[in-house]
């Protein structure tokens, strides 16, 4: 089999349908091996991720299976191995000493400073030439967010960052001037000024007016930009600089600017009346300065994106504001699919719960909440000097994958536990807006009669009272649980490639904390 042939895999008790969408199971089914992932040299901080002949990594995604990196070594005991390598000696020496001193730090006490110097900064990123949208485009940052996504982001810059074989060149980008990696370099805009801002207030005072004609500007004379020093020896042993490059710190406001803007536009999709414990921004704004909002802060996101100058990070990122597009588009046609022309598989149309209802409630749940994690971790791995083949931004991905998914999972349960003012945000929204999640597909595994409900989207009388009573009687609340946490469990698992730090530590701990969260 090739390194990309697809190999389907189903949850027990599900069976493939000769009907299903090759769409609908897109990024929820599939399976392929990186038959040599490149690592780099063995020493005292890890162990070595691809030995000649001996070791396999492969990436394994399934449907209610987790997204995995998985190394798989040949079967040498540990001990033979030991005798034969004097640094795998020392490393389990070293491990030995260590494991009992380390604690978990708390993931968000750890980045704490920076966390407050990127909400800080951020809103100097929205100023627009008009009030109302910066006063719209600054509301939710305003109001108090668990910021998981910068939180991954800064999390693995400081778990990864010195393990790619490109961190030297990425670290002396960000001291050296002219080299685009700086901070006050990653402010300056690639075009002049007068082209990129036209006329506004909040901008550089060289913009350009519109009182006159716009004459011919003399083109600016080419800068050369520095030779980056020649890479270290490949005797030299990478190791863990628990730091955090100006172009992660900024990646780590992107995203979360992505973030905002799908919820300024989920917000007036779903009619949402509060937000972040506070009214929603349609509600304070109206529609329409809503989703203008959420377009400017995309295309302040897409300028910022441009000056990190890394053209992977960017098609990244650019693909996470396509998977939210198509992740709307497949709750919109589960609600509201045959009065907006919208065709396709919703998953509803069957007797009882199966494969279509999970892969469509899954991909939609990965669109919409864990491509942006995902996505993001790996960038900022990507950031940190990270090369096609090594290992470490695919562990930055799976976990992010998972973690993302355990998170929304979490999140639909307690739309069913937890009322307005734990959540921020109307309980029972889900049911409301027709939508069937993680705890209805289980009752209805259950109870038969929630198959009708959902098929109609609980729109007649008393349907949504019905059906919470029916996940009530169901143990659809704690399966929904149960697979949080198996996903939970497996971005944990992905980690122990990692080298041990603080960082690895604190995202260790946040697989808990996303599976215990009572908000």
């Amino acid at each position: 089999m090739s390194a990309c042939s697809r190999q389907l895999s189903f949850p027990p008790h599900f069976t493939p349908s000769s009907s299903t969408d090759s769409t609908t199971s897109l990024l929820v089914m599939r399976r392929w091996s990186v038959p040599r992932v490149r690592a780099p040299r063995p020493d005292l901080c890890r162990l070595p991720l691809s030995l000649p002949s001996t070791s396999v990594a492969a990436v394994t995604r399934t449907c209610r299976k987790s997204y995995t990196v998985q190394a798989a070594v040949q079967k040498t005991p540990s001990t033979r191995r030991e005798a034969q390598d004097p640094l795998l000696q020392q490393r389990s020496a070293l491990d030995n000493l260590t494991t009992s001193k380390r604690t978990c730090p708390d993931p968000h006490a750890l980045v704490a400073p920076q966390l407050a110097h990127l909400r800080e900064t951020l809103l100097n990123l929205l100023g627009s030439s008009h009030p109302s949208l910066t006063e719209i485009a600054k509301y939710y940052f305003l109001h108090p967010s668990k910021q998981l996504r910068p939180l991954l982001v800064l999390l693995f810059a400081q778990a990864t960052n010195g393990l790619g074989a490109k961190y030297p060149e990425k670290q002396w980008a960000a001291e050296c001037e002219g080299a685009g990696g700086r901070t006050v370099e990653l402010d300056s805009p690639l075009t002049r000024p007068d082209v990129l801002n036209d006329w506004n207030p909040n901008m550089p005072d060289h913009t350009a007016s519109f009182s006159t004609m716009f004459s011919l500007q003399p083109s600016r004379p080419p800068q050369e930009p520095p030779v980056p020093p020649p890479a270290p020896s490949t005797s030299v042993l990478p190791k863990l600089s628990a730091s955090v490059l100006p172009t992660q710190m900024r990646l780590a406001q992107i995203v979360e600017m992505i973030h905002v803007a799908s919820l300024l536009h989920d917000d007036v999709v779903d009619r949402s009346p509060l937000r972040r414990g506070a009214p929603s921004a349609p509600v304070a704004f109206g529609n329409k300065l809503t989703v203008l909002a959420g377009d400017f802060l995309l295309g302040r996101a897409s300028a910022a994106l441009s000056r990190l100058g890394e053209s992977e990070v960017v098609e990244l990122i650019a693909s996470v504001i396509t998977n939210l597009v198509e992740g709307e588009i497949l709750q919109l046609k589960a609600m509201h699919g045959e009065e907006l022309g919208l065709t396709g598989p919703t998953g509803t149309r069957s007797a009882a719960v199966g494969q279509d209802n999970w892969n469509v409630y899954l991909q939609k749940t990965y669109m919409k909440t864990a491509s942006l994690m995902a996505k993001g971790a790996r960038a900022a791995v990507v950031l940190g000097g990270c090369r096609e083949g090594e290992v470490w931004k695919e562990i930055a991905y799976a976990y992010g994958r998972n973690l993302g998914i355990a998170f929304q999972l979490v999140d639909d349960l307690l739309d069913y536990e937890a009322g307005e003012v734990t959540l921020g945000k109307p309980g029972g929204a889900d049911l409301q807006l027709g939508l069937a999640t993680g705890p209805a597909l289980f009752a209805w595994e259950e109870h038969p009669e929630m198959g009708p409900l959902i098929e109609r989207k609980f729109s007649q009388e008393g349907d949504v009272e019905l059906a919470r009573e029916l996940v009530r009687r169901s143990s659809g609340l704690e399966r929904t649980r149960e697979l949080a946490k198996a996903y939970a469990d497996k971005a944990r698992e992905v980690l122990t490639l990692l080298p041990d730090s603080d960082a690895k530590s604190a995202l260790e701990l946040l697989t808990e904390r996303v599976v215990k969260r009572t908000h």
